[in-house]
Formats: structure tokens, sequence, C-alpha cells
């Protein structure tokens, strides 16, 4: 994490309000900024992701006092949960205000809301004085950006600015629940664990139905590289190397352990063994083992247990067959 100057601020804020594109830095990943409340700045948003028309940005606030501004209705486990984790690495789905444009929503009548925590992203907030919605900062369904040098390499000149606050402390999206019916409802999970919401709430977490809110990294692909990335157990991670090389391919490998087959064709990096610190590093090295260009990217299945559910979930969606758009 490195400071901005003020004046980066105070430009960024004038970009946002001629209605530009300003990618900043959060504790998460690094977000593509517009103006929330100017619809023409929202569509340039997805003109540079190449990103759907119906999937739903989130709004990024100064504090959770401007949730009244966003919000028609704010539940008791909203305050909750603002109290409890804001800022940080939690978006809240309730139902929008009547001054949200569609264009935020996807159509719907829901909002996603946030306070992060990186100190950049709250000096912007603060000089700004509104909401800025920001999906992460790269290309429809590729690696969220954790550096700046991401941005540039995925946007380049679609981006106005960019705020250069150093690498992402968690390196992956927030935890995303849904509030806007009876029942919380987690939707995408975070460095924010359910067990950690039931606590605070005093009651169960559902999980997403047919009925639930699309929200932002929901979709069954996403987060993907451009090489084809499999998951595979520990067991079979070296035979599947093997296997790869004795076919000509050239596979890079991203495992717990440290390289065990030498050959030419094979690249390997060791991941860190605890959840936080593989998290963290997660897109930033599958974007440096993309840089080779080989044929596959093997990933080393992760281990069970609920701190390991945002990474496993992204690496599922990276996995996954990718639909054109």
């Amino acid at each position: 994490m490195k400071a901005v100057p003020d004046r980066e601020i105070e430009k960024a804020v004038v970009i946002l309000r001629s209605g530009g594109l300003v990618a900043f830095p959060t504790e998460t990943v690094y977000g593509l900024g517009a103006d929330a409340l100017n619809p023409e700045a929202i569509k340039k948003i997805f003109a540079a992701k190449g990103r759907p028309q119906n999937h739903p940005l989130i709004v990024h606030l100064a504090d959770a006092s401007h949730l009244v501004l966003w919000a028609r209705e704010i539940p008791v486990a909203a305050e909750r949960l603002a109290e409890r984790f804001w800022p940080g690495p939690l978006t809240l789905i309730l139902r929008r205000a009547e001054r949200v444009p569609d264009a935020i929503t996807g159509g719907q009548d829901t909002v996603g809301l946030r306070v992060p925590s990186h100190p950049v992203a709250h000096a912007l907030l603060q000089a700004f004085g509104s909401g800025i919605a920001a999906p992460s900062a790269n290309r429809y369904g590729r690696l969220s950006p954790t550096t700046a040098e991401h941005v540039r390499a995925e946007l380049g000149g679609r981006v106005d600015m960019i705020l250069d606050g150093g690498s992402c402390d968690f390196g992956i999206e927030s935890t995303i629940v849904d509030l806007s019916s009876s029942q919380a409802t987690l939707l995408r999970p975070g460095k924010i664990s359910a067990s950690e919401l039931e606590k605070v709430l005093g009651t169960p977490v559902g999980r997403p139905g047919p009925r639930s809110p699309r929200a932002p990294g929901t979709i069954a692909a996403h987060y993907a590289p451009q090489t084809p990335l499999q998951v595979v157990s520990g067991k079979d991670l070296a035979e599947t190397v093997r296997h790869f090389s004795a076919l000509g391919k050239r596979a890079a490998v991203l495992a717990h352990r440290h390289a065990q087959i030498d050959r030419a064709n094979i690249i390997w990096f060791a991941a860190p063994s605890q959840a936080a610190a593989y998290a963290r590093e997660l897109y930033a090295k599958l974007r440096r083992l993309d840089q080779y260009q080989y044929d596959v990217i093997l990933v080393e299945q992760v281990p069970e247990g609920e701190e390991w559910d945002a990474v496993r979930d992204r690496l599922a969606k990276s996995a996954a067959p990718r639909v054109e758009i």
C-alpha cells in the first residue's frame, strides 16, 4: 500500500465529475470508477470492460451514513453488518432508492453498496462527496487486478486515470450479502465468512436461489486467465503434469509445494499454505502464469474449510467453460 498525493485525488474528482473513468485501489481489488448518478458515465464502464448491460454494479460510499441516499429500506441486519464490517470487504444488497440509475442495478429493484477501507478509496470518496460505481478494473470475465500495473495491462487507454495505491491487501473481491428479503443470503463468498456474518446476525445465512438478485461475480465462468485452467487434486497433480508433458504440452503449475518435476515444458510456482496469503497472491500469480502463454494452467486443489471458500469459488469460476458474449 502506498499513499497518493492530494493533487492526484483532486484530479480524479474532476475527472469523475466530468463523466470520466478513474481506476482506484480498494482493499479487495482495483475498481473502475464512475459517478454513480451519471448514466452516461456508467455506460463508459460497460464499454471499457465489455460487460453485459444486465450485470449490476456495486456503489462505493464514503461511510455508512450515506446508505439512506441509496437504499429505500435499511433493515436492522444491514445496520448490524455495516457497524461490524464497514469500512471493509462487505457488499450489502438492499432495495434501491428511487434516485439510483437503472444502469447501476441491471434493471433490478436492488442495489449493491459497500464502504471500502483502503485509504486511497476513502480519500477519493470523501473528496467526491457521492457514490462511485466501480466493478473490478479489468476486461469482463478476466482476472481482477490487484495492482495499478494490472489495470494498465487490462484497460490501457480505456480509463482516464489510475490512482496507484500499491498492491491490494486481500486480493479477492468482497463478500456479497443479499438483505433485500426476509433472510440474509450469501451471494458471493469473500474475506468475511458465512460464520462471521451469522455471528453478527444471530441467524443462519442462506444460499442463493432462483429468486436471488443478480450480483457481480456470481456467474459460473469468471475470473479467468486467457490460458485454459484446470483444478487438480493434490494426489493427481504430478501424474497430470507428466501426462501433459508427455503429450508435448506446456503446463504452468500453481501448487502448495515446490516443484517436483523438472522438465523444459513445465513452469512451477509454489503458493502460500495459508488461505489469506493465498488469496492475496492468487490473481497476481495467475496473471504471471498466463504470461507464459502455455497450453494449460494446472492449479492444485485448495484445502477444505470455510477459510478457503472464497478461493475455492474463484478457482471454480476460473476453470469453468467459457461462454462467449
